[in-house]
């Protein structure tokens, strides 16, 4: 049975064929709008003079210290001073008992007023002597006698000054004073211990706090590499050689030191040698012992070239870099080497240089060799 042909059917055929094409092809889409210019936030590097400062941990000393000794022995009769006070040269500290020194300063005396006597009856023998020799009354063997006799008189009197003088300082000794200036410590011994003369044990220690030092070691290695740099001309020697100060706890310490000793000797087990610096410190803040970090000058770099911390960036391979603006408008990437952070910026040693346009802000939304729009940084 044969259909009849019916060209309404075969255009309508044509048609949903076309519709069936174009939707299994996908709808063609509209071009893409150009991707808009990016704008980011710079700062253009100046050169300009930049003090180096090394931060270095250390102790504090006392600036004078004494182990205070008896020069003589005894019982201890009295504690004449508080402990933890401060003292000055000279203060009694400590009474001995001294009667056994005071009857041999008596003793001495004695035998200073029999020696002055002897003195006097010899002159007088010799005054004699002088007199009868002059008439021929007296031999030359008796005048010389006399005047022999008033010699000895004299040197005996000299031995019994310098005796009585011996017997006081004894007895001096046995009030024990303080022979420096400073803050006491506790008192090893008590009433009624028996100390003796020169003993290896201290009775107290007292030390000057007021500066005080503070002792710090360096690299050699760092301080031969300052040194070239002093000698090329990359450094020069700094006016300011204040030595600033942080205590552990991390504050600021009130009162600037001052750089006293560079030690000439390297320790061999560490590469390092020791500096020294004095510090005021009048409120006594500062103790013997306590752990600080001085921050000291080491010169200026009369070109420096500070970056800005949030500029910089580290890759996986350590290496730190910034992104910078060329003369295009378009984005470079620079890798730099810096030396140190001084607040909250970078000095740098090497790549960049001073005019660099340095992006700061809208990093995250650039890359190398893109076009962008650039506004100074606040």
């Amino acid at each position: 049975m044969h259909l009849p042909f019916r060209p309404t059917f075969l255009v309508t055929l044509l048609a949903s064929a076309l519709l069936i094409g174009c939707d299994q092809q996908g709808s063609p889409t509209a071009p893409s709008a150009a991707a808009p210019i990016q704008e980011v936030s710079i700062v253009t590097l100046v050169s300009k003079p930049v003090a180096l400062h090394r931060e270095l941990s250390g102790r504090t000393h006392p600036f004078l210290i004494a182990e205070v000794r008896p020069q003589v022995s005894g019982i201890v009769e009295q504690r004449l001073f508080t402990e933890g006070a401060l003292v000055e040269e000279g203060q009694p500290l400590y009474q001995l008992d001294n009667a056994l020194y005071l009857a041999e300063l008596n003793s001495a005396k004695a035998s200073l007023q029999r020696a002055e006597a002897s003195l006097s009856a010899a002159q007088r023998v010799a005054k004699r002597a002088e007199s009868l020799r002059a008439t021929g009354a007296i031999s030359q063997q008796g005048y010389d006698d006399a005047v022999t006799g008033l010699e000895e008189a004299r040197a005996s009197l000299a031995v019994a000054k310098a005796t009585v003088q011996s017997r006081q300082v004894t007895l001096n000794n046995a009030r024990v004073t303080a022979p420096i200036s400073g803050k006491i410590s506790i008192s090893e011994v008590t009433r009624g211990a028996l100390v003796t003369a020169n003993q290896p044990q201290a009775l107290t220690t007292i030390q000057q706090l007021d500066p005080l030092y503070i002792d710090v070691t360096q690299s050699s290695a760092e301080w031969l590499k300052l040194q070239r740099q002093f000698e090329s001309g990359a450094l020069s020697l700094s006016e300011d050689v204040a030595v600033r100060i942080t205590l552990e706890d991390g504050s600021r310490y009130p009162h600037a030191g001052r750089m006293t000793l560079a030690d000439v000797t390297v320790n061999p087990s560490t590469g390092s040698f020791a500096l020294r610096a004095e510090v005021p410190n009048p409120d006594h803040l500062l103790l013997p012992g306590m752990y600080v970090r001085a921050r000291i000058n080491m010169g200026t770099r009369e070109a420096g070239l500070l970056v800005p911390q949030r500029s910089v960036a580290r890759d996986a391979r350590g290496d730190t870099f910034v992104m910078l603006v060329d003369a295009d408008n378009k984005i470079e990437r620079r890798t730099i080497v810096v030396n140190q952070a001084l607040g909250d910026q970078w000095l740098v040693d090497s790549g960049v240089e001073a005019g660099d346009r340095i992006v700061v802000a809208g990093l995250q939304k650039i890359r190398p060799g893109a076009t962008v729009k650039t506004v100074k940084a606040e």
